[in-house]
């Protein structure tokens, strides 16, 4: 542990940071904030300009910007399972 963590101590001392690079510039995702707030654009729209899915998209936007769908409620299904086929013993 204490020579990872000197090794790491000198790669951010030599200006190196770990971990994986953004999908998206920070112009991007300003431009991506902006798009998305003015509602001219869908997430999928933005994600289709620049060529990325839309979950790194979602990770842009500002957490208190984005609408969260409510979930909807499963549909029953009443002829699967094992109650329906007990019905008939």
């Amino acid at each position: 542990m204490a020579n990872t963590k000197d090794g790491l101590a000198a790669a951010r001392a030599s200006g190196r940071v770990g971990g994986r690079r953004p999908r998206l510039t920070s112009e991007q995702a300003a431009l991506a904030q902006q798009l998305y707030d003015a509602r001219t654009k869908t997430v999928q729209q933005i994600a289709d300009l620049f060529g990325v899915p839309r979950s790194p998209v979602y990770g842009h936007l500002t957490k208190d910007s984005v609408s969260v769908r409510p979930m909807r409620a499963r549909a029953a299904n009443p002829g699967s399972g094992m109650a329906s086929e007990r019905q008939g013993e």
